[in-house]
């Protein structure tokens, strides 16, 4: 790769960085319109065509603390090139696809770029002034969000207009837009720990998670009471013991479990599965309400576009909400202001049981959960960079990262038995009742409720504490953070 800049810019190495997790996190939603079609355009069983999903999934959880650690080993922006290189090929091989195998890999290899945000988040630690690195960093998590709530409606009008493979050229110019920019205008961190990949530790994680994952993902097809889910669910188990053994014997792990048991970031990680948990759900609640049949008397009859611009201003709030969450950082610790984001969120569930019947009503009830993540994944990772030495951020961003993603898989497979189990019958097709939809709201609820109880267990910082800054002498190695 070409030489990094030799100063860093504030205000572009912000934009850079952020754009490229909007870009990573639209990954993800582009291909939603399409996965009903995907058997037809890829003359394949929709059991099989499933797995353009899945793959992106599991790559993703494999990839982003593996790539995390060595970010931190040898340089975040080198990693975060590679991690964008890895969405533009993929983009590509999915974009010159048209059956199911090249699909599936195209759609693994832009999983693996899923490290960027965490990647991206640590730069900023390293390279931003320690007044602009709160706003920063919350700008950054909430990409994750905006990327997905603006992804739908863009994924919409182009399956709705163009060639399917449009979805995927996008992808890959805005990949290539980010890798230009990455690599004009963010400077690489002197900041890097050296030493040696934990190359067990890498397999035993992958082979753990996939196991977790895959019996999530998968179970309500296969069945949850099957050989395969239940064996999966087994191994899953056993592997990440093991894992956990070896990890906490060797001097240079994937993952420093030590570290990892700190009570501000064990518990940082646990709000954030059930923060995820309940993101997720709203995702699959709202549009699906927005595009059931009006016959159903509940659903509102409009086209997936319209979902999507419904959905669209829940992402332009987590941004307008990142400087805010930052401010209350700033002031009464992130600790704080994780707990406000999780009441907003239960409060914009709440008021989705009683408001579900106009479009506004949804478009309203998009917009307090979103301000809701918005606090919420602005604290995250102010509450892990203030637990953690600076040599090991992006390796801790990465696992909080992660566990976000396992709250959201869990989410998804819960309330897909919920929706697939509490059903009315129209036309001869069984769709999920209003019941069901109040159901999955009311789970959403209590996870934001479960995210606050957790997060009340966080040590209390000082006002102004919440972000621990080091801006290390070129070349140097950073010293670790003191532990909170």
């Amino acid at each position: 790769m070409s030489a990094s800049p030799a100063a860093p810019r504030p205000n572009a190495v912000v934009a850079v960085l952020a754009l490229a997790g909007i870009v990573v996190s639209l990954m993800q939603t582009l291909v939603i319109p399409i996965v009903p079609e995907l058997p037809r355009l890829l003359d394949a069983p929709a059991s099989d065509t499933a797995w353009a999903v899945t793959a992106t999934l599991l790559a993703a959880a494999v990839a982003t603390p593996v790539v995390g650690r060595l970010g931190d080993m040898a340089g975040k922006r080198r990693m975060l090139l590679f991690s964008v290189c890895l969405l533009i090929v993929g983009s590509v091989v999915c974009g010159l696809s048209d059956t199911l195998v090249p699909m599936i890999v195209g759609r693994a290899l832009q999983g693996l770029s899923a490290a960027v945000i965490p990647l991206g988040i640590s730069i900023m630690r390293d390279e931003l002034p320690a007044e602009r690195l709160a706003g920063a960093t919350a700008l950054m998590s909430a990409s994750l969000g905006v990327g997905g709530a603006l992804g739908l409606p863009i994924a919409a009008l182009i399956a709705d207009n163009m060639d399917w493979h449009m979805l995927f050229w996008l992808s890959g110019a805005l990949g290539a837009v980010a890798l230009v920019l990455v690599v004009v205008l963010v400077p690489e961190s002197a900041v890097r720990t050296g030493g040696r990949f934990d190359v067990l530790g890498g397999l035993g994680m992958a082979a753990g998670l996939v196991c977790l994952l895959l019996a999530i993902s998968k179970g309500a097809d296969w069945g949850w009471g099957s050989g395969t889910t239940l064996g999966l669910f087994a191994a899953a188990v056993v592997v990440l013991l093991v894992w956990g053994w070896w990890e906490l014997r060797i001097p240079q792990p994937l993952v420093d479990l030590r570290t990892t048991a700190r009570r501000q970031v064990l518990f940082t990680n646990l709000a954030s599965i059930a923060v995820g948990f309940s993101m997720f759900a709203m995702s699959l609640v709202l549009p699906q309400l927005l595009q059931l049949p009006e016959a159903t008397g509940y659903g509102l009859g409009r086209s997936l576009l319209t979902a999507g611009l419904v959905m669209a201003p829940s992402g332009l709030v987590m941004m307008a909400f990142a400087p805010v969450s930052a401010k209350v950082s700033k002031t009464r610790g992130p600790k704080v202001t994780l707990m406000i984001g999780a009441l907003i969120v239960a409060a914009g569930y709440g008021l989705n049981i009683v408001l579900m019947s106009e479009v506004w009503h949804l478009a309203l009830v998009s917009c307090v959960i979103g301000a809701g993540i918005g606090f919420t994944y602005g604290a995250m990772p102010a509450l892990i960079m203030g637990a953690v030495p600076a040599s090991e951020t992006a390796a801790a961003n990465s696992l909080n990262t992660l566990m976000r993603s396992i709250g959201t898989s869990v989410a998804s497979a819960m309330a897909g038995v919920i929706l697939a189990q509490m059903t009315v019958s129209l036309g001869g097709f069984a769709l999920p009742s209003e019941n069901a939809f109040k159901v999955v709201m009311a789970i959403g609820a209590g996870a934001a409720l479960l995210a606050f109880v957790i997060a009340s267990f966080i040590p209390r910082h000082r006002a102004g504490s919440g972000v621990a800054h080091s801006a290390p002498a070129a070349g140097a190695e950073a010293p670790a953070a003191p532990a909170h």
